[in-house]
């Protein structure tokens, strides 16, 4: 079941960033149209110097974490929104590298409702190593960059993503963190226990932190909670896949290094991948997965439960 409306003008423009071809950003300030006879893709080095450039410390924007020599560029290009929307005033540190994004611990402003915030930023399309997502991907609904559904009839955009095209690439890496966002908000304001999202922006996503101004919450894989701390932290992260069940949705990578623990309270995060129960076959399987791998985890701390069990009881609950 789709989260979003779709809008009768979703022939929209998306356009490829300035760092390369491959990038999938859609930067306001940067961005500029395909052109029909254009000229061939940068070598790996030229986009190298093109990122290292480091834009970003025009206009005020100055941090005190110092990124790396290529990392700088498009970390600053990528928050810079949110700058400009007065929600974040620094970033402070990198608390997580991935594969596909970065989190950031971010400086509130009084406009953001908290001191301190995290921030997602996908790397640049050369750096990323993104995972074979075509099973997640499968009858879930492609988004713009408002969030909107995009028609199927739209066919410029429909050959794109068949093709695999840079523009397509683009499309699809738009959708992609769309889908996290709006999961974000659906999950969270259904009570969920899930990061409050904030803000998002064409490469970043900006939302609560769990943590203090020295420490990251450790994901559970991290920890070694008692018997008493696992019941608890199983009851609420059970309780947040039955209300994305109920509003149509599966994890679809659900594990103890995809819950943060801070305070005795564990936090659902990484929903990019998040699998629609109506339209995607795979729904059931990947739920089934996702209840073994925790089973798993919170058995090794003392509380064992049957995940096929839980997965009868969560599925017809759902239905």
């Amino acid at each position: 079941m789709s989260r979003f409306t779709s809008d009768p003008n979703d022939d929209f423009d998306l356009e490829l960033d300035r760092y390369a071809d491959y990038e999938a950003a859609f930067t306001e300030r940067t961005r500029r149209k395909v052109k029909a006879n254009h000229k061939p893709k940068k070598s790996q080095t030229q986009q190298l110097d093109s990122i290292a450039a480091v834009e970003g410390l025009e206009g005020g924007f100055n941090i005190t974490y110092r990124p790396s020599l290529f990392e700088g560029g498009w970390l600053l290009d990528s928050l810079r929104p949110f700058y400009e929307m007065g929600l974040m005033t620094d970033v402070l540190a990198r608390v997580k590298g991935g594969k596909e994004a970065n989190v950031y611990r971010v400086a509130g402003s009084p406009n953001a409702g908290a001191d301190l915030l995290a921030a997602k930023v996908y790397r640049p399309a050369m750096f990323r190593t993104m995972k074979n997502d075509s099973a997640y991907r499968e009858g879930r609904s492609t988004l713009n960059s408002e969030g909107h559904v995009i028609k199927q009839s739209n066919n410029r955009i429909t050959r794109a993503l068949k093709k695999k095209s840079d523009f397509g690439k683009a499309v699809a890496h738009g959708s992609w963190l769309m889908h996290e966002y709006g999961a974000l908000q659906t999950l969270f304001n259904a009570g969920a226990s899930v990061p409050r999202p904030i803000a998002i922006a064409p490469n970043a996503i900006l939302m609560g932190y769990c943590g203090d101004d020295a420490l990251a919450a450790p994901t559970l894989a991290e920890v070694r909670l008692t018997a008493k701390q696992a019941r608890a932290a199983f009851d609420t992260v059970l309780e947040t896949v039955q209300i994305m069940l109920r509003h149509g949705m599966v994890h679809g990578d659900l594990s103890a290094y995809n819950v943060l623990y801070w305070d005795n309270q564990p936090t659902v995060i990484d929903l990019p991948q998040v699998v629609e129960v109506d339209g995607n076959p795979n729904a059931r399987s990947f739920l089934e997965r996702d209840l073994e791998r925790l089973t798993q985890y919170f058995g090794s701390c003392g509380d064992e439960r049957d995940p096929h069990t839980l997965m009868r009881a969560l599925w017809i609950d759902a239905r």
